[in-house]
């Protein structure tokens, strides 16, 4: 497999933007508080959640945007539609709201056939209404050939908050359980078996899919959820440092109780990835109070989309920031944030 490495600007030692095949991880964590936080400082944007929570009248709203540039555009399991839909869906999700409205805008590539464009629509058409959602406004700009990769995707979403908690990063405490809603790394592999042409020992697809309904069956139940986050560009590992470094608190995870479907594992062992840093498309982790652990389990095993939900470990206090992985065999590794991202453009 070739080398992927990325990398952004550090304040004070670069004026450009260096990039080959995407960007994540720490050098995108360092772009993002180097240069577009201090700039762009509120409360909402500073909770550090996957969309921000906010007040509009007597109501609590959601709001999220994301960008979709994955090649191939279409992939085992899904296309990019699908995915622009699914994504930010899940965004919503994660801070607690029922998902209303999506816009979404494209940059067309010239010469990209239409009948291709019209494939990625239906599905986001499709998908949209599986999440029960509406596509009400978008936009579209065409570029020259050679500077639009096909089709890049832009969706914005809103929903509302119907429940008095808040679900965000500052509200993990030391012994919350840590929960994985299902299999990690299918979506990182479908993309690579495609976009590198290699077979595995059995089919890949993609699991991207709406989270909104085992959220939501965890919050009518009165789970006392403190955080959620949907395991994408980065996976399981990413999403725990970016939560552990926003609480200031530790969190230990299980190797052992993990679950990964045997052809990811035997494809990331082949060509030397972690699954604990492959994107997902349709997996989230939930931390939720400890007494509150079994019942949130026998609820997300209730649905399709979370039924191998496990409990993969705790928060504790200390030390601050650090995620720690208790391995197989009985010792433990740390889990950092990767200075660039395992496989490039996924999501």
């Amino acid at each position: 497999m070739p080398e992927f490495r990325v990398s952004c600007p550090v304040p004070g030692t670069s004026d450009r933007i260096g990039i080959a095949h995407g960007g994540g991880g720490r050098m995108m964590q360092r772009l993002i508080d180097g240069v577009f936080r201090p700039h762009f400082t509120n409360p909402a944007l500073d909770a550090a959640h996957d969309g921000a929570a906010l007040a509009v009248g007597g109501a609590r709203l959601a709001f999220t945007t994301d960008s979709y540039v994955v090649q191939p555009l279409f992939f085992p399991g899904g296309t990019i539609g699908d995915l622009a839909v699914n994504g930010t869906v899940n965004d919503l999700a994660m801070c607690g709201a029922r998902p209303l409205s999506l816009s979404a805008a494209f940059i067309l590539e010239e010469g990209l056939r239409l009948a291709d464009l019209e494939a990625v629509v239906v599905t986001m058409r499709d998908a949209a209404r599986l999440a029960d959602v509406a596509i009400v406004t978008g936009d579209t700009k065409v570029v020259e050939r050679g500077k639009g990769d096909g089709i890049f995707i832009t969706t914005a979403g809103i929903g509302v908050i119907e429940h008095a908690g808040e679900i965000a990063p500052a509200r993990v405490r030391p012994g919350d359980a840590v929960i994985v809603s299902g299999d990690l790394g299918a979506h990182g592999v479908a993309i690579l078996s495609v976009r590198e042409g290699l077979e595995f020992e059995g089919p890949v697809a993609s699991d991207t899919a709406p989270l909104w309904r085992p959220i939501e069956a965890l919050l009518d139940a009165g789970v006392d959820v403190h955080c959620l986050r949907d395991l994408t560009r980065g996976g399981l590992a990413s999403a725990l440092n970016e939560i552990a470094a926003t609480a200031r608190l530790s969190m230990t995870i299980d190797e052992e109780t993990i679950p990964v479907a045997p052809v990811v594992q035997g494809a990331c062992e082949l060509l030397g990835l972690d699954p604990l840093y492959v994107a997902n498309e349709g997996r989230f982790v939930a931390i939720v109070a400890a007494g509150d652990a079994t019942r949130a389990l026998d609820l997300l095993r209730n649905h399709d989309v979370s039924q191998r939900a496990v409990l993969a470990g705790r928060v504790a206090e200390a030390p601050p920031g650090l995620v720690l992985l208790r391995s197989r065999i009985g010792g433990s590794r740390v889990l950092d944030l990767l200075s660039g991202e395992q496989l490039p453009r996924i999501c």
